[in-house]
């Protein structure tokens, strides 16, 4: 008896360890893995579609993610799957399933259908300027000291 207690124990112990760090793929084109749980953390590293990465934690909606070059840092978890992405060589690209800009606005609630419905039904409105808008991309060394200057600091560790 106190041999399949050991044995069972030992198992047990075994399964714990290995399933310590979960193992994840990246589902949109690229996102950044961050030095703190945070969108206006310091982005550290970038990770692509099908990267394969390790999960040792989850905070909220963030996740401690190892990098294949070995970074750790922090990521969306809207931006990864447990499924395994494999990419495969042919005659097609492969498709990414979403933008990290997409998976955003749809976290708000907010989608090309939704934006397609809003347009249809104010016509009278000139979304212009809001399209220029959403063209504009800032480097993260420009986010950086625009908060720097403002005296925005991220907590570490992210909410609690």
């Amino acid at each position: 008896m106190k041999r399949h207690i050991c044995i069972f124990t030992g198992a047990l112990l075994l399964a714990i360890s290995t399933n310590a760090a979960d193992m994840m793929s990246v589902q949109v084109k690229t996102t950044a893995v961050r030095d703190t749980p945070s969108f206006i953390g310091k982005a550290i590293a970038t990770l692509s579609y099908g990267d394969r990465i390790e999960v040792s934690e989850t905070q909220g909606v963030w996740a401690r993610v190892k990098t294949p070059g070995g970074a750790t840092g922090w990521t969306h978890t809207s931006a990864l799957t447990t499924e395994r992405i494999v990419l495969k060589s042919g005659r097609q690209t492969a498709q990414t399933r979403a933008s990290s800009d997409e998976l955003a606005l749809a976290g708000k609630g907010f989608n090309s259908d939704v934006e397609a419905e809003f347009k249809k039904s104010h016509r009278n409105m000139d979304f212009t300027w809001i399209d220029k808008m959403e063209k504009i991309k800032i480097p993260s060394c420009e986010m950086e000291s625009f908060l720097q200057e403002g005296g925005v600091t991220p907590q570490k560790g992210g909410a609690r």
